[in-house]
């Protein structure tokens, strides 16, 4: 029937595909509305102890029977914090919550000796969404809601991120670091329209080589390395020497580490990205749970290096950029890739010569190891042995969430 097309027609939505970035901007309160924010981020993460504290006590994750059992008596405890700040604190919580408990409900069911503690934070983020704030780009203001009432702050934007300035907000946290109030703001931006290829690069991530690509590209820097080593060393010492200043001095080095592996990964990831063509796919191994299936000698500096190894985050780097050229990330199985040849397929350990040069046993061919990795991590994907992509989609795909009505009889 006409009226059933004209039915499809109108329930027909389109996704639009669209991403999200997280601005960093700093905000300029004064003395006043300091003040104000640091008691709001207080009351937020008393109410987000609160919720976790009665949820990890009866083993209870669900957000609505926890927010009909807790709402109304936080809300009397905490009458200045707005209700939806309380919800958003409740929300925080109950993601924590199903986080642990999970984590808990694994340990037991492979019987490993971990002890899971109940989340607790000592400085819960405020988050804020479209009824909490409102941000100006043109005046750079942001008007927050906090214990005080509505609060207008200016704040500066990064040179990075002007190319955002304008897009939809979606959600912001308020975070104080280093003597300083920040709000993290996510945006949504439209992704490119990009007409897929049939590019495929395989990338074998390492730890002496950080990243090599099955095109043959060498990424990275390898004074990365020492780098890390002299740190580590140094937080060695101020371990052993154990007095005050050492724990401070300690405090420091832990953070310019955690920053220094921040950029490497960024570093790395964006070169990973500039080398696939726009429309490519880019393929990793899937490096989940390497801490415990590696067999490295005990208090040996690979099993060290392994155990600090951020490859998790370089993963989430990889996807998010690769959003931006229209790629497709996928994940496949790590086994044997350093073992096979990349030309006949005969795998052996004995072909790893050495830890940098790969020999076939069969055909005799000769190969840098991490670059033979990464072609067979290409050629597994070629042959179907990929998972879920781990990026996002590159083409617009159609959505009908409704089917069209019947007529009554």
């Amino acid at each position: 029937m006409p009226g059933h097309v004209i039915l499809e027609r109108m329930f027909c939505i389109w996704y639009i595909p669209h991403m999200q970035r997280t601005i960093r901007v700093l905000l300029e309160p004064s003395p006043v509305q300091a003040d104000a924010l640091a008691e709001t981020s207080r009351q937020f993460t008393a109410v987000f102890n609160a919720v976790c504290a009665v949820g990890w006590q009866h083993g209870q994750k669900n957000g609505v029977e926890l927010h009909r059992a807790l709402y109304y008596p936080l809300k009397a405890d905490y009458p200045a914090l707005v209700s939806d700040l309380h919800v958003q604190a409740r929300v925080k919580a109950t993601e924590a919550l199903k986080s642990a408990l999970a984590l808990r409900r694994k340990y037991e069911r492979e019987q490993i000796e971990r002890k899971v503690s109940q989340p607790h934070s000592h400085t819960c983020p405020p988050r804020y969404n479209v009824h909490t704030f409102r941000i100006d780009w043109e005046s750079r203001t942001v008007n927050l809601s906090t214990t005080s009432g509505r609060q207008t702050i200016r704040f500066t934007l990064p040179a990075y991120a002007a190319k955002y300035a304008g897009c939809a907000t979606d959600t912001a946290d308020l975070i104080f670091s280093g003597g300083w109030w920040w709000l993290h703001v996510v945006v949504t931006v439209l992704s490119p329209e990009v007409e897929p290829t049939n590019q495929v690069v395989g990338v074998d991530l390492g730890l002496a080589r950080p990243a090599v690509t099955s095109t043959g590209r060498f990424l990275g820097k390898r004074r990365w390395k020492a780098i890390e080593g002299r740190l580590f060393h140094l937080r060695r010492k101020l371990q052993q020497k154990g007095t005050r200043s050492a724990k401070r001095h300690l405090r420091k080095v832990r953070r310019k580490q955690a920053r220094f592996r921040r950029d490497c990964d960024h570093v790395l990831s964006k070169q990973i990205v500039e080398s696939v063509e726009m429309g490519g796919t880019v393929v990793l191994e899937n490096l989940k749970d390497i801490r415990r299936r590696v067999k490295a000698k005990r208090k040996t500096e690979t099993k060290r290096r392994i155990h600090s190894w951020s490859f998790a985050q370089l993963k989430s780097f990889i996807a998010y950029k690769a959003e931006e050229r229209g790629l497709t990330v996928v994940a496949v199985d790590p086994r044997h890739t350093s073992q096979a040849c990349s030309r006949c397929g005969h795998t052996a350990r004995t072909s790893r010569r050495s830890r940098g040069w790969f020999c076939c046993q069969a055909c005799g061919f000769s190969l840098h190891a991490d670059l033979n990795a990464a072609r067979n991590i290409a050629a597994k994907y070629h042959a179907g042995g990929s998972t879920a992509p781990a990026g996002g989609l590159r083409v617009n795909q159609p959505i009908v969430s409704t089917p069209p009505l019947r007529r009554r009889e």
